[in-house]
């Protein structure tokens, strides 16, 4: 019990650390890079419709999520997968079980971005080795092997 205590407190000092410095509406109307001779984009979409996960049209927005904010780019994809099955099974466009209650998005694009965001300028996560940052975003020991399975899956390296 003390640990789901502990681990609720650290989540919740991190979504409180970072200062609200841009509203997910805002982060979803920066401008937008041209994905489509990029081959991460091929390999995410193959992967969620082998899957037949609804995230293959968000395929963009996950690369350019991980890109501004300099995180792996199957980070976000492989999180959403263990979550919400790649957007099959969710509430109030989370597909990351994010939050406490899980917090609700105006939109997927919304969600992912601010996700990502998070990943990225959180103190909690921004500079952390990978298992560090899977460590903390859900401690149960298995989460973190399960989410880099799902990595090597979408592509054996980065």
């Amino acid at each position: 019990m003390k640990e789901v205590l502990s681990a609720t407190f650290v989540l919740f000092l991190g979504m409180m650390s970072v200062p609200l410095k841009v509203s997910p509406q805002q982060i979803q109307e920066a401008p937008r890079k041209d994905y489509g001779k990029d081959p991460r984009l091929e390999r995410l979409r193959r992967f969620f419709k082998k899957k037949n996960c609804p995230a293959h049209a968000f395929s963009e927005t996950f690369l350019e999520a991980a890109d501004l904010y300099s995180l792996d780019w199957r980070l976000l994809p492989s999180i959403s997968f263990i979550e919400s099955t790649g957007g099959k099974a969710f509430r109030n466009n989370n597909w990351f079980g994010w939050g406490i209650g899980p917090e609700k998005f105006p939109s997927v694009v919304a969600g992912i971005h601010w996700v990502g965001y998070r990943l990225g300028h959180s103190v909690l996560y921004k500079g952390k080795s990978l298992d560090t940052i899977l460590k903390t975003y859900n401690p149960r020991v298995e989460y973190a092997r399960k989410v880099k399975m799902v990595m090597q899956q979408i592509a054996p390296t980065a």
